[in-house]
């Protein structure tokens, strides 16, 4: 039940990061969103890390390095297809993946989770599925397979992301997430260098919004790894990947912004696969 409620509380803290990350890249360039928030995040986990003490061991970094490299490549990637193909189904496309991806690894590693829970594991793939469908974005975009290609490998490698920083040593404490935060900004910072973005900030107050994203972000990543460190990753990463659940909300309470009607049944499927997983 622990697992559970730590994996419901990090899709709601990601889903609001996400909703400031938005905001954030309405007043910024979008690499120096990504590479401001997530120096905002490895500040803080530096900051953490007394508070949840672990063993700084090559295989707690190797493990959070390549969840770290994993999870800048799908931002690259997320980013890309939104950019070439129809949003309403890039998003879709990669929430799927991210959420199934930690399912499909739990199973083939032996974990066996109640029948209700199996339930509410599906009821949560609909869910993400749902919740991520936007009737409004306009129909534009290149086409082609090559927008739905890269949107299944950001959905791989934020799943990949999900899988990778629950492998880390159960003494490592907040360590793999260190690791992780230097590989992405690394990454990231390089891929801005190379192609000459620029990584200020926009005017109007935009470095407050992101460094709160960037901080949420990584508030959300240490319930993540608390979660897979008391669950099976089969239920904790379906869980993390109802996110844009939270983001809807959001935007509709806080902008004002119309959920469609698939968009609300999906916050109501989202409820009842939490509902079932922790009932099991």
């Amino acid at each position: 039940m622990t697992a559970v409620v730590l994996a419901t509380a990090s899709a709601l803290v990601y889903g609001t990061a996400d909703f400031f990350g938005g905001l954030a890249t309405r007043r910024s360039r979008v690499l120096a969103v990504v590479v401001l928030s997530q120096l905002a995040g490895l500040v803080l986990v530096v900051a953490a890390l007394p508070l949840l003490p672990g063993s700084p061991s090559p295989a707690a970094l190797a493990w959070g390095m390549a969840a770290g490299l994993a999870g800048a490549a799908a931002l690259v990637l997320f980013y890309r297809a939104l950019a070439t193909g129809v949003m309403s189904v890039v998003a879709p496309v990669t929430a799927a993946t991210s959420a199934a991806l930690p399912v499909l690894f739990g199973l083939a590693a032996g974990e066996r989770p109640e029948p209700m829970a199996l339930g509410g594991i599906a009821l949560a793939l609909v869910a993400v599925v749902l919740v991520s469908r936007d009737s409004s974005a306009p129909a534009g975009g290149t086409g082609g397979y090559g927008p739905v290609l890269a949107a299944l490998a950001a959905g791989a490698g934020f799943g990949c992301f999900f899988i990778l920083i629950a492998q880390g040593p159960g003494d490592s404490g907040l360590w793999p997430l260190v690791g992780a935060r230097l590989a992405s900004v690394t990454l990231i910072a390089l891929l801005a260098v190379a192609t000459r973005r620029t990584l200020r900030p926009g005017s109007g107050g935009a470095l407050p919004i992101i460094i709160t994203a960037g901080a949420l972000d990584m508030v959300a990543n240490i319930l993540f790894v608390l979660a897979g460190q008391r669950g099976m990753i089969a239920l904790v990463g379906v869980l993390a990947s109802l996110y844009p659940a939270s983001t809807l909300v959001l935007a509709r309470y806080v902008l004002g912004e119309r959920l469609n009607v698939v968009q609300s049944a999906g916050i109501g499927v989202t409820l009842a696969a939490v509902a079932l997983i922790a009932a099991a």
